[in-house]
């Protein structure tokens, strides 16, 4: 951190407040706790909550949870871009959590899109919250829905990521959470490294019948191959499921795929070939 912002950081605030700042900033850290503060001025817990609670005043700090705090001048975001380093500050949200949906699509390069929101699945219930900018949602999913992630070093840190079929997976789950049917027909689309087997597997151990039945039919009207496409079929529940639950009611039955059609073919055509 060069001298200029160091001095900067020094105005306005007390020897221990700037020491604490200084020296975490040093450090590239960007994210701390009361214990950092702690370490970092040799204070007891209590003094270093309170160097803690006067940063977050004088908003030099951002409370992510209780006891864990955003450096503002380093925090990604801040000028309300988008960014991986989101992910770290979505990990100390919310725990468990594993990034997915929209934002895990734009991290495999399975869309074009560039959502300003990092939507997160987590067991937990974690209200919204926005930084910088930056809008975070985390999708409450049960425990048996809390699988297919892998953890992904970003900068110092480790974040759990849904793999390239659970992201497929999530969104067809709840398309509401990755800009609609279209945006997981373009993410097919665009999976050349798929492993359908996985995927398959997936969706069946997700078990929610109108996921299934939309990649059976997305898969099949963009002529994606799909092994254990009979597994599939065999698995979708008699009720009809809209295909894009982030539309209206109106459009055709398909008693094929047990679908409200409310997005026309044709429409998803064309933004596959209008995509990346």
């Amino acid at each position: 951190m060069g001298t200029n912002s160091i001095e900067s950081i020094k105005q306005g605030l007390s020897k221990r407040e700037a020491l604490a700042l200084t020296r975490l900033a040093s450090q590239n850290r960007t994210i701390i706790t009361i214990e950092d503060i702690q370490d970092a001025v040799d204070v007891s817990y209590n003094e270093a909550k309170k160097i803690a609670n006067n940063l977050v005043h004088k908003k030099w700090l951002d409370r992510l949870t209780s006891g864990t705090y955003l450096i503002v001048p380093l925090a990604a975001g801040e000028t309300g871009e988008y960014t991986e380093h989101e992910f770290v500050i979505a990990s100390h949200l919310a725990e468990p959590m594993y990034i997915s949906y929209w934002t895990a699509l734009n991290h495999h390069g399975l869309t074009e899109q560039v959502p300003t929101t990092v939507f997160a699945a987590t067991t937990d219930q974690v209200p919204t919250r926005e930084i910088h900018g930056v809008t975070y949602t985390f999708v409450t999913v049960t425990d048996a829905k809390f699988f297919g992630f892998e953890p992904v070093a970003i900068d110092a840190h480790t974040v759990n990521i849904a793999t390239v079929e659970k992201t497929l997976v999530d969104c067809a789950d709840h398309p509401e959470y990755c800009g609609g049917i279209l945006e997981l027909a373009k993410g097919l689309a665009n999976a050349t490294d798929l492993d359908a087997e996985t995927l398959v597997e997936q969706l069946l151990d997700l078990g929610n019948g109108a996921a299934i039945k939309r990649i059976v039919y997305l898969t099949d009207i963009l002529d994606i191959d799909l092994a254990g496409r009979d597994k599939l079929v065999a698995a979708f529940t008699t009720g009809y499921s809209k295909l894009d639950p982030t539309q209206g009611d109106e459009g055709t039955h398909s008693s094929e795929y047990r679908l409200m059609l409310n997005v026309t073919e044709d429409t998803i055509r064309n933004a596959v070939s209008g995509g990346m």
